[in-house]
């Protein structure tokens, strides 16, 4: 695509991976009449967590949740035309393990609608609900800072939290916010994430459920956006060299590029620019497992969103109600466990056998698929080390959601690096 009349190809900027990091960057560089070149190594856009094909429905390589917090991720999906209101399914945040335990965030005013949902769950007794106040009480008179940082389990040890309120609060918000179990996961990422929901505005802790598939919710209208004005989206592109030469970039044989935004998973940066492999040679990683159960098309979940409570599967999520994917049910398993050790066939059964527990009369499924994403996410872990956007080496940039920031490995924080980024290439440059 040639460039513009008038502008200098040193000017055009390159990112390398079109996952929700690098869509954004270049959403918002190209908002600034930046020319962006996007490449990819896959066939579809959204990185680790787009779309994919089974059995004739268009699903998710892992279900994802957003929630009423995610001020960066909804302000670029309305920029580029994927509306919110009608991708996503908004309600009051609501946990519902069937017959344990269910809280539901009244339609009140901040704080009250978190206080009122602790005080009217059900599946806790009065003891506990006090102590699920006063913890979060503590948190906000701490500023939501814990430090030094510590795992979630010894911060609950610490607040003498009752076992039965962690087994059916803190510890699957924790999993499902950090994708990290309790005892190795970070206290001050989940106060983070706790701050800008339970504590924040009512509807920041909305719950937002996708009803059409990663992709098409904001990396595939991020792609039309950035080619309306004038840039242009490489799939099935994998880079294979990464140089630079007399002050500009070269990407394989394209080129030159002034800039370049590296929104690669964080374990493929050594082979692009081995200088950089130091930055996460210390990560850990966090495996989803996500499987998809296709029954004939009267089966129905009671709810869009269920949980388990002691099972294999930890989330269940009802396609159907979501996407109109009649009878497909997608189970969920964040973060290692021991469904790791367990054979998939014999996951998949004692799976169908939870669901059928909530579901009377449950036929066999017509067919499963499950897919494990071992590197699903890193590790996060109290004081990990995550890299700055800002790089050793001149005019390259990182964007992931690894990258150092408040929040774990989620939509928003890969957004929120990708924005970063971006402007940092903005402020340093002159305006067309």
């Amino acid at each position: 695509m040639a460039l513009p009349p008038g502008r200098p190809v040193a000017e055009k900027i390159a990112v390398i991976g079109a996952g929700y990091a690098g869509m954004a960057a270049a959403v918002e560089l190209a908002a600034a009449g930046r020319h962006v070149e996007v490449f990819e190594a896959s066939r579809v856009t959204g990185g680790r967590a787009r779309v994919t094909r089974i059995d004739g429905f268009s699903v998710d390589n892992g279900q994802h949740i957003l929630v009423g917090a995610y001020s960066e991720t909804l302000r670029l999906m309305r920029a580029v035309g994927a509306d919110p209101e009608r991708l996503l399914k908004r309600t009051p945040l609501r946990f519902e393990f069937p017959g344990e335990f269910v809280m539901s965030a009244p339609k009140l005013p901040a704080p009250l609608h978190t206080a009122f949902a602790l005080l009217l769950a059900q599946g806790l007794d009065w003891r506990e609900k006090w102590a699920a106040i006063r913890l979060m009480r503590g948190l906000q008179a701490s500023g939501f800072r814990i430090a030094p940082d510590i795992t979630v389990t010894e911060w609950l040890d610490r607040n003498k939290t009752p076992s039965r309120q962690r087994r059916l609060l803190w510890e699957p918000l924790c999993i499902a916010a950090l994708n990290t179990p309790a005892a190795r996961a970070s206290a001050q990422v989940m106060a983070n994430v706790l701050r800008d929901s339970l504590a924040a505005t009512r509807a920041a802790s909305d719950m937002l459920l996708p009803q059409v598939n990663l992709s098409a919710l904001f990396p595939a209208p991020a792609a039309d956006y950035i080619a309306s004005r004038g840039g242009c989206i490489k799939l099935d592109h994998r880079v294979k060299s990464l140089r630079q030469e007399n002050g500009v970039w070269r990407i394989d044989d394209a080129g030159p590029y002034a800039q370049v935004v590296l929104a690669v998973a964080p374990y493929h940066l050594a082979a692009l620019v081995p200088a950089l492999a130091p930055l996460v040679e210390h990560f850990e990683w966090e495996p989803i497992v996500t499987s998809y159960f296709s029954y004939p098309p009267h089966v129905q979940l009671p709810r869009p969103m269920l949980g388990v409570d002691n099972g294999l599967a930890q989330w269940l999520f009802d396609r159907g109600l979501l996407c109109g994917q009649r009878g497909l049910i997608a189970a969920v398993i964040s973060a290692r466990g021991r469904h790791l050790e367990v054979p998939t066939a014999e996951l998949e059964h004692g799976i169908h056998l939870e669901i059928a527990r909530l579901l009377p009369d449950l036929p066999a499924p017509l067919k499963v698929q499950t897919i494990t994403e071992k590197r699903a996410t890193f590790a996060c872990v109290p004081n990990l080390q995550r890299p700055a956007s800002a790089t050793v080496l001149p005019d390259l940039w990182l964007a992931g959601d690894y990258v150092a920031g408040d929040y774990p490995a989620t939509l928003e924080g890969a957004v929120r690096s990708g924005v970063s980024a971006a402007r940092l290439i903005l402020a340093g440059s002159p305006a067309d």
